[in-house]
């Protein structure tokens, strides 16, 4: 399970990679702060059951934030199209 923390981290790192090449620093920074926190929890060797604990715990906290997010924070047509 640690290893699959090792590939979470390498796919946050390649996204906050393509969010700083195409501009968008906030989501870039965020992004880099994943990816050290995936690495790190990956080196902690702790048991399966944590690992998941842990990867539950995080969807639920994204989950809940992107919903309050884009429910009472997002401007409706802000991309301008």
């Amino acid at each position: 399970m640690d290893r699959m923390f090792r590939v979470i981290s390498f796919w946050t790192g390649i996204f906050a990679v393509l969010f700083m090449v195409g501009n968008m620093n906030e989501m870039a920074i965020l992004f880099f702060g994943q990816t050290g926190a995936f690495l790190a929890l990956s080196y902690l060797k702790l048991s399966e059951r944590a690992y998941v604990y842990i990867f539950g715990a995080y969807l639920t906290l994204f989950f809940v934030g992107f919903t309050v997010y884009s429910t009472f924070f997002l401007v409706p047509g802000i991309g301008g199209h």
